[in-house]
């Protein structure tokens, strides 16, 4: 009898939020990489996936292995490939860690790959599009860690100055009057790897219209080995859901010993029922597929209906 051939490498994850898809993988202790491509935005490079070397941005939640472990390739390839500099965006506690790590990699190889840095305190932002901000917040782990929220800035007229014609707001504004407010739409959110904290009531990450959060344990007697990890429990995420205003939630960071088919089993046990629709997991395969069978099915009915006048 002939040797087998090695197993197939897994299926990149996909999902799509209107009108954001959410792609890539994410095995706990193996690899996340989750990319938004509308946002030009990954989160971790744990593999270097072929899609994601079209993202500008990297946002790193912390500097374990499966979370960081793609980057140097990803930045490599971007180069090779003519895309431009990758950007990095972290923790500024890590910075130099990284920095570190790439110099590294750039001794090895023998030459110079290019890419960008930019460190954030905890609560600083860079605008990655116009008028639109990756923010990073300091999260709990057990190494230095972020979480991450990709947020739109608007700009508002005062309640106030609503009724007033153009001429007059010219006139307040040339006179130096203050007469808009900046208002801010929470559009992702993502936790990395962390445990529950009041991290994860911001603003910015209770209002998102989608969350990517982790969700490392399922069984019942898990609990303290999540804590001891300070990873997210599923009675974790059923706890936050009462104040989540988020229209997806999507879980990553499965472990591999947790059978897809136990996940949904014990999602149904411990989430509402009329929340279970918005509860997604990223590497649920089959049912992500025949989700996004019925979108596409419903929007060619749509456009049919609008040819149709």
């Amino acid at each position: 009898m002939i040797p087998k051939p090695p197993p197939r490498e897994g299926t990149v994850g996909f999902l799509y939020c209107p009108p954001y898809r959410v792609q890539g993988t994410s095995i706990a202790g193996e690899a996340t990489t989750i990319q938004i491509p509308e946002l030009d935005t990954c989160f971790d490079m744990g593999a270097p996936l072929r899609c994601a070397l079209a993202s500008k941005y990297v946002a790193l939640s912390h500097g374990h292995m499966d979370h960081v472990g793609g980057l140097a390739y990803y930045a490599s390839q971007r180069v090779f490939q003519g895309m431009g500099k990758g950007t990095f965006v972290v923790d500024k506690r890590i910075a130099d860690d990284v920095h570190q790590m790439m110099r590294g990699f750039n001794a090895l190889e023998r030459q110079q790959t290019e890419y960008d840095l930019i460190e954030l305190d905890d609560g600083g932002e860079v605008e990655i599009k116009n008028s639109i901000f990756l923010r990073g917040f300091a999260t709990e782990h057990t190494a230095p860690s972020f979480g991450w929220a990709i947020v739109e800035k608007r700009s508002k007229l005062k309640p106030e100055y609503a009724e007033l014609p153009q001429e007059k707001l010219r006139e307040l504004k040339d006179r130096g009057e203050e007469i808009t407010r900046i208002l801010e739409i929470p559009l992702i959110a993502y936790t990395g790897d962390t445990l529950p904290g009041p991290w994860l009531l911001r603003d910015e990450m209770r209002k998102a219209q989608v969350v990517i959060t982790e969700c490392t344990f399922f069984e019942p007697d898990h609990k303290g080995r999540a804590k001891i990890g300070q990873h997210m429990h599923v009675d974790d995420i059923a706890e936050w859901l009462g104040v989540l205003e988020c229209e997806s939630l999507v879980l990553a960071h499965i472990s591999r010993r947790t059978h897809v088919t136990y996940v949904r089993k014990r999602l149904q046990e411990v989430i509402p029922r009329d929340k279970l629709d918005s509860i997604l997991v990223l590497m649920d395969h089959r049912f992500n597929r025949e989700r996004y069978d019925r979108q596409a099915m419903e929007a060619e009915r749509a456009e049919r209906l609008r040819a149709r006048g």
